[in-house]
């Protein structure tokens, strides 16, 4: 056994000096590059952005992308994911077009400031398969608006995406006469030694999927910004517009074969509005399971018992259907599964993340055991993310906002459509949703370019402004004292 041992760290430590050198050279490149596009003025640096905006948002080049996405990584479905590549993208240029993002942020003369905006360096960007083109897309063109060079790591299934995605991106950097290496990834076949190994090589770690490869992040030594558990529920009460609540929620559920960490898994309802609601959503394509089929799909879905199986994720109803063994008449042609739920935590698996066209329903008997329930559904999974409202009553909503621990609260919207930025909501277009430490992350907004950039702060001397005891002491003196 110990030469077993020794044979395997003796591996381990050639497969790590090999990957050490490895990413070495592309960093070195990326440092080269980076220090051009450092020089950049705000001009040269958007006229980048909109260069490779338009390298994936091109029709052409858009559905090409989303082809072999769904092609290779057997995830999601095309038509939507040319919507997503489009309108992410479309919607992050919105809100980087007139951004400051090079060159002095601020002056507060009062205090005496000047905020420099200066690049983080060169970044690596951990992006998942589920969304292989408009995840790195976004980081590409958020860490080039601050002037960094981005080194991309794939997942496996994702490679080939990746790869389209750079021919379009550098094609697009040729036409504004900037670096390439502005824009790398990891060589094939990505492995966890390159990943590790970029991670602690590069100046900031971006990390969007699974939760193994942010904790990676985070215990990289690199600053880290890392994305939580995804386990969406929204709670529809009894003064919702029904027939708007639930299409919303189809539309949001189906959208990419619920690839989305911002889908929703969960509906509660409460019981005045219960029967009703489930109308509404069985008008919208919506199939609510016996009891019998409910256990069917959940052998298939949850094998062990709780982990998710890749059978099903982000596959089509009709799929899931066939793998789970489901053969009621037309059932295969419904939009959404649903599945009545009481209980949660590990012993109720449909309480968690389902990354597929399923959702637990449960019934409250009021808004208060509506809360209770999600509030239970969130110390199991996904705290920290977001949750969702369909409601009038500003009472309601206000309390999700004051009490629940979620950094978004998505009000009468479609969850998975809102929750990364909308044209009509005010959140900043993304893909990496921060979880704040609730989620266990260091960050708590959807990721932007701010998240991409240095601020220097040039300090000056100001009038001296210390304060006297009285004015801080004051209240506290008149009330308990000075004992």
């Amino acid at each position: 056994m110990g030469s077993t041992m020794e044979d395997r760290l003796a591996r381990a430590a050639v497969a790590d000096a090999a990957a050490a050198q490895a990413v070495a050279a592309l960093v070195q490149r990326a440092r080269a590059a980076q220090a051009v596009a450092a020089g950049y003025d705000q001009a040269q640096l958007d006229a980048m952005v909109v260069a490779c905006g338009w390298a994936i948002m091109e029709p052409a080049r858009n559905r090409t992308l989303a082809e072999v996405s769904v092609r290779d990584t057997g995830l999601g479905n095309v038509e939507d994911k040319v919507t997503k590549n489009h309108r992410k993208t479309l919607g992050l240029l919105r809100d980087l077009k007139g951004a400051v993002s090079t060159g002095v942020l601020a002056e507060i003369p009062e205090l005496g400031l000047t905020e420099i905006a200066r690049p983080v360096g060169v970044v690596c960007a951990v992006v998942p398969s589920t969304n292989p083109g408009a995840t790195p897309a976004n980081n590409i063109i958020n860490a080039l608006k601050c002037g960094n060079a981005i080194i991309l790591s794939p997942s496996p299934k994702g490679m080939s995406t990746a790869r389209l995605l750079l021919e379009y991106m550098h094609a697009a950097l040729d036409t504004v006469g900037a670096p390439r290496d502005l824009v790398q990834m990891l060589p094939e076949p990505v492995t966890k030694e390159l990943s590790r190994e970029l991670m602690r090589q590069c100046d900031l770690v971006v990390v969007t999927g699974s939760q193994a490869n942010v904790r990676a992040g985070y215990s990289s030594g690199t600053p880290a910004l890392g994305v939580g558990a995804g386990n969406v529920a929204v709670i529809v009460d009894a003064s919702a517009d029904l027939a708007d609540a639930a299409a919303k929620i189809m539309r949001s559920k189906t959208f990419d074969n619920a690839t989305s960490c911002s889908s929703e898994n969960s509906v509660i309802i409460v019981d005045a509005v219960y029967d009703a609601m489930v109308a509404a959503l069985v008008a919208e394509g919506a199939a609510m399971l016996s009891p019998d089929e409910k256990a069917t799909l959940g052998r298939t879905m949850f094998p062990n018992g709780q982990h998710l199986s890749s059978a099903v994720t982000a596959q089509t109803v009709a799929k899931v259907c066939t793998v789970a063994g489901l053969s009621r008449p037309g059932l295969a042609a419904a939009r959404c599964l649903m599945v009545e739920e009481a209980g949660t935590g590990p012993a109720h698996p449909f309480s968690g993340e389902k990354l597929s066209p399923v959702l637990a329903v449960y019934r409250a008997s009021d808004f208060d055991h509506a809360f209770s329930i999600l509030r239970d559904i969130y110390a199991y999974m996904g705290n920290g993310h977001s949750c969702g409202i369909h409601s009038k009553d500003d009472a309601h909503i206000d309390r999700l906002g004051r009490e629940m621990t979620v950094c978004r609260v998505i009000v009468n919207q479609a969850h998975a459509i809102a929750n990364g930025g909308s044209f009509d909501n005010g959140l900043p277009f993304s893909l990496t949703m921060g979880c704040g430490t609730w989620g266990r992350n260091s960050f708590s907004e959807n990721l932007n370019y701010r998240h991409f950039m240095n601020t220097t702060r040039v300090v000056r001397t100001i009038a001296a402004r210390e304060p006297g005891l009285e004015e801080i002491f004051g209240g506290h003196w008149a009330r308990h004292g000075r004992g």
